[in-house]
């Protein structure tokens, strides 16, 4: 049991998740109107939104914090996961209309960008330290 749990690879779940919420963001104003045709309305609501939000936010913390104190010493992927949620937080309460389907996107890939590099930094170190 222990040993499956060390095969489940935060940074892919991350990777996932931060990019399913950059596309969910990207394209919901786009489908908004045919949603209740195809009875998927449920992905228009708040309340997934936030749950989308908290998962990447809960992966990439626990994920990236664990693989920077114990693997790589790296601050480069904690930082750019910061980026990443100011992107979102920024376009969710800046009230620029305009802003929120651009910024979000972005820092949902951004966030995945950082689980990306972390996974690459993660692998590339030959030992722990």
């Amino acid at each position: 049991m222990m040993k499956n749990l060390k095969m489940i690879n935060l940074d892919k779940i991350g990777i996932t998740a931060s990019t399913a919420c950059a596309i969910h963001c990207a394209i919901l104003p786009f489908l908004l109107t045919l949603l209740p045709l195809w009875g998927l309305e449920f992905l228009a609501t708040p309340a997934l939104e936030i749950f989308m939000i908290l998962l990447s936010l809960l992966l990439g913390v626990w994920s990236l914090n664990k693989s920077y104190r114990i693997v790589h010493h790296n601050p480069g992927p904690i930082i750019i996961l910061a980026l990443g949620f100011g992107f979102i937080l920024f376009g969710h309460f800046s009230g620029i209309e305009i802003l929120e389907p651009i910024l979000i996107p972005l820092g949902g890939f951004t966030i995945a960008g950082a689980h990306f590099l972390n996974l690459k930094l993660t692998k590339s170190c030959k030992h722990h330290h």
